[in-house]
């Protein structure tokens, strides 16, 4: 990553590397998607085959249990899908790799770890979600 004139740019290779990341990081997060999509309908399926009464069936519980699990991993893939294309509509247009809340670069490592970041590491330390 490269620094001119104040701004977090990028050398074309650089800004290719980095949206083939993003789009493969979609790739599998669109497959997991579908993938939990799958097993979420699956347990409404055999849920609805079944009289299930959460209170008292013994099954019932872990049932619950395993759809809420289900649909809060499908959300959060769902989540992160829309940050990468966010990611990718940053890197279009010159923001990709700027802090959004002090405007400095954010660290080539952070990217690396987590590139739909939007804040360098002190400004999600001091301003957490």
């Amino acid at each position: 990553m490269s620094d001119s004139s104040g701004d977090a740019a990028f050398s074309p290779a650089e800004r290719e590397a980095i949206r083939e990341r993003l789009a493969a990081e979609g790739a599998e997060t669109s497959t997991r998607i579908a993938a939990l999509t799958r097993e979420f309908d699956a347990i409404v399926a055999s849920n609805a085959l079944v009289a299930v009464d959460d209170e008292h069936d013994p099954e019932g519980s872990s049932t619950a249990f395993e759809r809420a699990h289900t649909a809060a991993l499908l959300a959060q893939a769902r989540d992160h899908l829309t940050a990468l294309e966010e990611a990718l509509e940053r890197l279009d247009h010159g923001g990709y790799g700027r802090c959004e809340v002090c405007g400095e670069p954010i660290p080539a490592e952070r990217l690396e770890a987590r590139p739909t970041a939007t804040t360098c590491v002190r400004c999600a330390a001091s301003h957490p979600r």
